[in-house]
């Protein structure tokens, strides 16, 4: 009993000093991102594209960089959302063997851990063997491949989690296997569905390699798919390579600008989950 209480002890303390940590670390990076940021933050900063020797401390903003980022992060949630949906549910074992589906987890873990800088060079190759120049939709293609896993996995694990039951009493009352998904297995799974693409919208928009190579940068906002886009996170990454003070300022405000975008990303997932769950039988 003695030995019992005393692993349960080591292990609470373990779980604490983890709390703990994460916590420190996540209030360090939003206080000195912060304490950094908000003096150079202003309104002209969030609706201004730069001007004429911006990065040399000239006047402007990182509207180009805001709007860059949503949309990258939009097109490539779109386009991951067509394909997630299909693949997270012909891997139920229902609809697949289990031989397949067990390569297909394999394959969607290993693109989940291959280093986002692969997609983007990836996707830099096959963009100078058709042609293309960097652009916004190369830059989409490029982020909908990193968030593609991401969703995948999470969206079919929480199909995995709603109950047979339910789908049995779907089919004993005569409806197909398609009904049944559409009416019974999309609602129940939807909260969890929902977190999922939100989730990997905030990983999608944090991203900077992947899309390095393949949707460039601009201070323009785009008008087609075919223009380059900026980003915030190569924002940030350029202000920062300056020598100029009040640019790198900017940077950390940049920076802000992200992370209160992701964060809000993240609440808003927490919401609409609650929010959808009050329907879901359990």
């Amino acid at each position: 009993m003695r030995a019992r209480k005393l692993e349960e002890k080591i292990f609470q303390a373990l779980m604490i000093a983890s709390l703990v940590i994460v916590l420190v670390a996540l209030t360090s990076i939003v206080v000195v991102v912060a304490l950094r940021g908000l003096p150079a933050l202003n309104l002209a900063m969030l609706v201004q594209t730069p001007q004429g020797g911006y990065y040399l401390g000239g006047a402007g903003g990182i509207a180009n960089a805001i709007v860059g980022s949503l949309y990258l992060a939009l097109g490539a949630a779109a386009l991951s959302i067509l394909l997630s949906l299909p693949i997270a549910f012909a891997m139920q074992r229902e609809y697949t063997g289990r031989r397949i589906v067990g390569l297909t987890r394999l394959a969607l873990d290993l693109l989940w851990g291959t280093p986002s800088i692969v997609f983007g060079a990836f996707g830099f190759i096959v963009m100078r063997a058709l042609g293309m120049r960097a652009s916004l939709l190369g830059g989409i293609i490029a982020l909908a491949l990193l968030m593609l896993p991401i969703m995948t996995r999470a969206i079919e694990e929480v199909i995995r989690m709603v109950p047979l039951e339910l789908k049995e009493i779907s089919y004993a009352m005569g409806t197909t296997r398609v009904e049944t998904t559409i009416a019974v297995v999309l609602r129940q799974a939807l909260p969890g569905i929902v977190t999922g693409i939100l989730l990997a919208f905030g990983r999608g928009i944090g991203d900077a390699a992947a899309i390095l190579f393949t949707a460039g940068y601009t201070d323009y906002i785009p008008r087609s798919l075919l223009d380059p886009a900026a980003s915030l996170p190569l924002a940030v990454f350029f202000q920062l390579g300056t020598p100029y003070p009040e640019v790198q300022q900017r940077a950390y405000a940049s920076a802000l600008v992200l992370l209160v975008i992701v964060l809000l990303v993240s609440l808003a997932a927490r919401f609409i989950s609650q929010r959808l769950s009050r329907n879901i039988i359990r």
